[in-house]
């Protein structure tokens, strides 16, 4: 007996239906075809065991099963639980009925435990867009895939409930999620908050406007001087996700398996800070089986970079395009793999090897040279995506002790989302550009070109500064967020001032 099914392929952050096709007939051979990789070969034993322990009967006979589209590759051990039901279904055991109105996937362990598996949000997006009427997983995903609506999802945890409710014996209670009602709730709720850093208020001027134009921003200072703190507290000042936002970076947690079990749609932007012994691979995403790297898992958040020259000069250099086109493409010879990686660069570095250049308290101990040196480690081609480079002084005791509260971070996250909203305003009709930090130079002489007066300060600061002519389209960028954080439509020389400010590294002589 002929039966068919469904499952899916999960490639990038995309899936494939794949439809598979089990024949049972006479003789006593087993045969996988369709590019089935050693794990989905391997799938004979456990779907045996599953089957006869949960009692009922593998077929002693000739199975062929192939699974189409032949030309893509099929990896993992989520293939067990549609194949297993494909040979019950085959041999008789299972009714057809409803067979082709699922798309069925899951790990089996030998006893028929359905195991969790990844990738269940763009598996269950495929479903529906494929016209689908539900998927059939296990039950540690369900909250993940009940985020598709239109889509009936079954969370199950043993083979016994996938063929009693194939052959209408038993009902699968129906897993939904009140999408909106959880997205609301739980968004704007963070562990860290910028009311617990003292001082600094310079320093939290610049992340603010970092994050309300989306720029990359670089922290130089001494050690304790709280570089890492804030850093932590950004996604709290973030604008918050949007729908589309959410669903765009779940799926790519999800193919990771990040997301955790039972849990449904992220809300909170991500915040990713891979220790400086990071591999370039697992920064940017690769590997014999192609996974996302931490680039794309930051992707519509904050990747965090701490003590920046210790990393690598090859996880730096590969970072660069990535910056610039917000995506990686991952090419291998029979299969091209795109994951985004729109994310916000936050980096923090110490000003030299002992850590206490420019302190104003300790000396600096470094040879003659050891600056600059420390400083070279990052490339200009990288410094030059970074719009926002400010440096850090400690605390000085009196504001460590203070106790007057600090601004809350869901203040400053109202000007940053009004800030925003101006921004997507501006944008609306530029296809792929929804904040200041992405405009190019055409935009710039369009939206952030200053007065007469503006441009007589900058060109003063430039020659007196020595700044460097690349920091001149970093410093127009920052002053038009700056003017949209004060609603003001021209950017002003006050705007352009305090853009110049945040320079640091650009002027000359500052390593000597």
């Amino acid at each position: 007996m002929l039966v068919k099914l469904f499952g899916a392929a999960v490639q990038g952050i995309e899936a494939t239906l794949i439809t598979i096709e089990v024949n049972c007939s006479r003789g006593i051979r087993f045969m996988l075809v369709g590019l089935p990789d050693t794990s989905v070969k391997e799938s004979h034993e456990r779907i045996v065991s599953a089957i006869e322990v949960n009692g009922l009967k593998f077929p002693r006979r000739q199975i062929v099963v192939n699974m189409s589209p032949a030309d893509i590759r099929k990896e993992g051990s989520a293939y067990d639980l549609p194949l297993a039901i494909g040979i019950l279904a085959a041999s008789g055991s299972v009714s057809t009925d409803k067979l082709g109105d699922y798309l069925v996937m899951g790990e089996l362990s030998l006893d028929g435990t359905i195991l969790p598996l990844r990738g269940a949000l763009p598996i269950a997006l495929m479903a529906r867009e494929n016209g689908l009427k539900g998927f059939i997983l296990p039950g540690a995903n369900a909250k993940e895939a009940a985020v598709v609506q239109g889509l009936e999802v079954y969370g199950v945890n043993n083979i016994r409930e996938v063929v009693r409710f194939f052959n209408g014996e038993s009902n699968v209670p129906l897993t939904s999620i009140d999408i909106q009602r959880e997205f609301l709730e739980n968004r704007s709720s963070f562990e860290f908050d910028f009311s617990e850093v003292k001082g600094q208020e310079n320093v939290k001027r610049a992340l603010e406007v970092a994050a309300a134009g989306g720029h990359n921003i670089l922290m130089v200072g001494p050690p304790g001087s709280g570089k890492s703190m804030m850093a932590k507290r950004m996604p709290s000042i973030l604008p918050p996700f949007s729908l589309e936002e959410a669903i765009e970076t779940t799926k790519i947690h999800s193919v990771a398996g990040k997301t955790g079990f039972n849990n449904s749609l992220m809300t909170k932007r991500p915040f990713r800070a891979p220790h400086h012994t990071i591999s370039d691979v697992a920064m940017v995403g690769g590997g014999s089986y192609p996974q996302p790297g931490e680039i794309s898992l930051a992707h519509n958040g904050i990747l965090f970079l701490d003590e920046l020259p210790e990393f690598s000069r090859n996880v730096l250099e590969v970072m660069r395009q990535p910056l610039e086109d917000r995506k990686i493409t991952i090419s291998r010879a029979k299969f091209t793999v795109d994951y985004p990686a729109g994310f916000m660069m936050v980096a923090a570095m110490n000003p030299c090897p002992c850590g206490y250049h420019n302190h104003p308290g300790k000396e600096c101990v470094c040879p003659p040279g050891a600056v600059q040196k420390y400083l070279n480690k990052v490339s200009g081609p990288l410094l030059d995506r970074i719009d926002i480079q400010i440096e850090i002084i400690p605390v000085p005791f009196g504001k460590i002790s203070d106790d007057t509260p600090a601004e809350r971070s869901i203040d400053i996250c109202k000007r940053v989302v009004k800030a925003r909203e101006i921004q997507l305003r501006r944008f609306k009709n530029r296809i792929g550009v929804f904040c200041n930090a992405q405009m190019n130079g055409k935009m710039l002489r369009e939206y952030a070109l200053p007065d007469r007066t503006g441009l007589k300060l900058l060109q003063t600061a430039m020659e007196r500064l020595h700044l460097s002519a690349r920091a001149y389209d970093r410093i127009l960028k920052v002053s038009r967020t700056i003017a949209d954080l004060d609603s003001s439509k021209q950017v002003q020389p006050s705007h352009l001032a305090e853009a110049i400010s945040y320079r640091n590294l650009d002027r000359e002589g500052w390593a000597l």
